[in-house]
């Protein structure tokens, strides 16, 4: 078997990728303002399905920037979405990234209260009282409880990036967030990951300053 290959500049690989993207998106239909955060969650993860499945909250991408421009700063449910994020970008803003995880007051309060850490985390992110934007990429409890935080009024986030993967209750975590009545960009249905949150937070950083 003869096997052709492009022949492409390692420079340039990125920007091919994205001109393949491009071309094979035109068979879909794609939200206008949207097609940066969708092109960079195809580039990730190679699947197209995102093109369908990733919903926006009215007007979210403009808010979502207008909070990084000023200063928002972000909560992860993973080290691996906190380590994915172009933080040194985010920086220039006078935003940070934390992913409470791993902090023993959280491990304490998950074990006390018979809770997930994802749990513990996103309550000792509403304690601080700050305004924050949400990347929830693998914990569907993580977005339950932010949407019970909401409700009661102890949260109001920018932003919830809702984009757990997984089956157990992975899909009714997504659309409890799309019921929340809060900015919202969420991968509908089983996929993502923290890979995932992470790219439509740099795709959001990359709008800003013009860059892929």
């Amino acid at each position: 078997m003869k096997i052709k290959l492009e022949n492409v500049e390692p420079a340039q690989i990125e920007a091919r990728s994205f001109e393949i993207i491009t071309e094979e998106l035109r068979a879909f239909s794609l939200i206008p303002g949207t097609e940066p955060i969708v092109k960079r969650c195809i580039h990730t993860s190679a699947d197209f399905d995102y093109a369908k499945n990733l919903c926006f909250s009215d007007h979210v991408v403009s808010l979502a920037i207008d909070a990084i421009k000023n200063g928002a700063s972000i909560v992860t449910d993973t080290q691996m979405g906190r380590a994915g994020i172009n933080k040194k970008k985010l920086a220039r803003y006078g935003g940070t990234v934390h992913c409470f995880m791993s902090d023993e007051d959280v491990a304490e309060a998950a074990k006390a209260n018979g809770t997930t850490r994802a749990v513990a985390s996103m309550d000792k992110a509403a304690a601080l009282g700050e305004k924050f934007i949400f990347a929830v990429g693998n914990a569907p409890t993580a977005l339950v409880r932010l949407y019970e935080l909401i409700r009661e009024g102890k949260l109001d986030p920018h932003l919830v990036i809702g984009v757990p993967v997984g089956f157990v209750n992975v899909v009714q975590s997504k659309e409890l967030i799309m019921d929340a009545e809060v900015p919202y960009i969420v991968a509908r249905g089983r996929k993502g990951g923290s890979n995932i949150a992470a790219c439509i937070v740099n795709a959001l950083l990359y709008m800003i300053d013009g860059t892929r």
